[in-house]
């Protein structure tokens, strides 16, 4: 999933994912990103769903964190590794907060790493979210006392 504003950026992502040979689907805007989310958790969608989520920080309609912080509150989707990206250099404080409002795996800085050190990244990104997902117990489940 992508969800960048720039045309240039877009068309990148989308030509990376489809080289690495993932169907992606891609937003222009916060707003159409959030209303497919809402799709996503009323069942309008149907088909594979994205494992990974790169979202631009600053987006028309919603913001990146916003676009981020709905898709960790669906009930198919709260498990997607998502990558929050900007071209804006952010102080410690802005970045804490916005991984924290995003619920975001990682914050990266345009521009991004060339192919294949981004796939490295982003492969394990993934990978630890599926890790740590299979991991959690359920809402109804205690953790194990330590």
């Amino acid at each position: 999933m992508v969800v960048e504003d720039e045309p240039d950026i877009y068309d990148v992502l989308l030509a990376m994912f489809e080289l690495w040979g993932i169907e992606g689907v891609a937003f222009v805007d916060g707003g159409e990103a959030i209303a497919w989310v809402d799709a996503v958790d009323e069942g309008r969608v149907h088909g594979d769903l994205p494992e990974l989520a790169i979202i631009d920080i600053r987006l028309p309609e919603a913001s990146g964190p916003e676009v981020a912080n709905r898709i960790r509150r669906s009930t198919k989707l709260k498990d997607v590794a998502v990558v929050l990206i900007t071209a804006y250099r952010l102080s410690t404080e802005q970045e804490n907060e916005a991984i924290q409002t995003a619920g975001a795996d990682r914050l990266m800085y345009k521009p991004l790493p060339a192919m294949p050190e981004l796939r490295s990244i982003l492969d394990e990104i993934v990978k630890r979210r599926h890790t740590s997902a299979t991991v959690q117990p359920a809402n109804d489940e205690k953790p194990p006392k330590s």
